[in-house]
């Protein structure tokens, strides 16, 4: 199918559908399979939205695949559903149980191909290995190997589908930047874009119809994948937009995140063969089904049930003890040092590798004290960091780190959310001077900060994005995306479990004099 007709859309309005159609051409009788895409889903339940809608999570996400199979199978229809990566990780649960729950709750629904986003390897290769050998869903990774080139046990580069004549190949692709953006160790990842070309490749040379790809990839590379013309429907996550596009030759979708809209593209295929040359000739309708308009599927809610009950069980597991009192309230953590101000900094240092960790002292809030020997439970964690930012590593120059914490102290002496709870920085602050310019000297790491020197800063998405003041990190270069980034307060719930013991006090990491 060539024309140079265009249809470039990107829906965002709830309860849209968009149906692709050409006046000029008239398809004969030929055969319908619907495609239908989530990716990035990572909460288990749904969520109430800004327009007061509750949407997404498992239950919505089995009632539409349920009923788009039932009306496949009324019709005679084939409908394939996909899963294009990012699910074990990040939640609060998947703190806890390292994204069993999951894969549980996947596996109720089960896909029909799921590749792995860079999420899927957060807690490392051997949790990787351990969820995909609990899937009971075909796992798609061409790009994919061992360090020593093996492919991996249970994943296949790619299979053909036969329905009613009409071959269809399937082709996935994990996210290829994963070393970067999570933990696969010694894991190989080969470019996604050639390997999804060659894959569709040996597919038409196999004998398929029309090619399906589902991968985890940037919408850059999507583009470069239909540029190529080697795949005709890309299915993608990653980007966590809802997006449709298709040029009147190659087609790309994304479903949103969470499941708050589920994706359906209804192909029709017509396939003629003569003189031993088969024409194909295909079309797409696109479906954008808001799952604040669906009726939660009531099996589905049950087992989600379960794991709530869990959840909320868990919350009350201590995962240490302090040994120094720990001090929350806003006249500490506003104005000066504080021992779990210094306890969280280090907690995102440790997770980072970061040189230098900030938080600002107002993302600190349940106003507790904490005497020695009190057991801290994940209830306490997520009371004292309850708007779930994320840990953001970015490279900032040491000029603007300076400055970022000239701010940090700038309304001083009164208490204010800006001010700074540090690790890997000592910081002497005279008040007798005017405000921008009250540090006297900042060491990180023990030496003389170096105003010309990048550094790796850690800190939360909100100041990241130029919160309470701290302007010079918002263009500052991120070394993972925000949205990509783990929960502050899972890693801080991982760092006081690795610890067992809080000793770090009030160490003298600032002084203000």
């Amino acid at each position: 199918m060539k024309t140079t007709r265009r249809a470039i859309f990107r829906p965002v309005l709830a309860s849209l559908v968009v149906v692709a159609t050409d006046p000029l051409r008239a398809l004969a009788q030929g055969r319908r399979i619907t495609f239908v895409l989530v990716n990035d889903i990572y909460l288990m339940s749904e969520q109430v939205l800004a327009d007061g809608k509750a949407r997404g999570g498992f239950a919505r996400l089995a009632a539409v695949v349920k009923a788009e199979r039932a009306k496949g199978t009324a019709t005679g229809n084939r409908v394939i559903f996909a899963h294009a990566g990012d699910t074990i990780s990040p939640s609060i649960m998947s703190g806890f149980d390292r994204g069993a729950h999951i894969v549980a709750l996947t596996n109720l629904v089960k896909p029909d191909i799921f590749t792995p986003g860079n999420h899927e390897f957060d807690f490392g290769k051997n949790v990787f290995f351990q969820r995909m050998g609990e899937a009971k869903f075909p796992l798609f990774a061409a790009n994919l190997r061992h360090a020593d080139g093996k492919p991996l046990p249970g994943f296949v580069d790619r299979t053909i589908l036969t329905h009613d004549g009409v071959r269809i190949g399937l082709t996935g692709a994990a996210f290829d930047d994963s070393a970067r953006a999570s933990n696969p160790e010694d894991l190989k990842f080969s470019p996604s874009v050639a390997t999804l070309k060659s894959q569709a490749d040996a597919l038409r040379a196999e004998g398929a119809d029309f090619v399906v790809g589902v991968a985890h990839v940037t919408r850059a590379q999507a583009m470069e994948i239909a540029a190529t013309q080697a795949v005709d429907l890309l299915l993608t996550g990653h980007t966590h937009d809802l997006f449709a596009w298709f040029d009147g030759c190659n087609a790309i979708v994304e479903s949103n995140y969470d499941a708050n809209y589920v994706t359906a593209i209804d192909v029709d295929i017509d396939v003629s063969e003569k003189n031993g040359k088969r024409t194909v000739t295909w079309w797409p309708n696109f479906r954008v089904i808001d799952t604040a308009t669906v009726t939660p599927d009531p099996d589905m809610l049950a087992a989600v049930g379960v794991y709530e009950r869990d959840l909320t069980r868990e919350m009350d597991v201590p995962l240490g003890t302090t040994a120094v009192e720990l001090d929350s309230r806003n006249a500490t953590v506003r104005t000066r040092e504080a021992a779990i101000g210094n306890v969280i900094a280090d907690a995102m240092r440790d997770l980072t590798g970061a040189e230098v960790a900030i938080v600002n002292g107002g993302g600190i809030r349940a106003g507790k004290v904490y005497p020695p020997g009190t057991a801290i439970t994940r209830r306490d964690v997520l009371a004292e960091m309850p708007f779930g930012n994320r840990t953001v590593m970015l490279e900032v120059p040491g000029r603007d780190l300076r400055a970022a914490l000239e701010n940090g102290l700038g309304v001083l002496p009164q208490g204010g959310g800006r001010f700074p709870q540090v690790s890997g920085l000592t910081i002497e602050a005279d008040m007798r001077k005017p405000a921008g310019s009250r540090i006297v000297s900042i060491k990180a790491g023990g030496v003389p900060l170096d105003d010309a020197r990048v550094y790796r800063v850690s800190t939360n998405d909100f100041m990241a994005r130029g919160g309470d003041g701290y302007v010079q990190f918002r263009n500052a270069r991120r070394l993972l995306r925000d949205d990509d980034s783990p929960i502050l307060a899972n890693e801080v719930m991982v760092y006081i479990r690795k610890i067992g013991t809080l000793k770090t006090g009030v160490e003298g990491r600032i002084v203000v004099k």
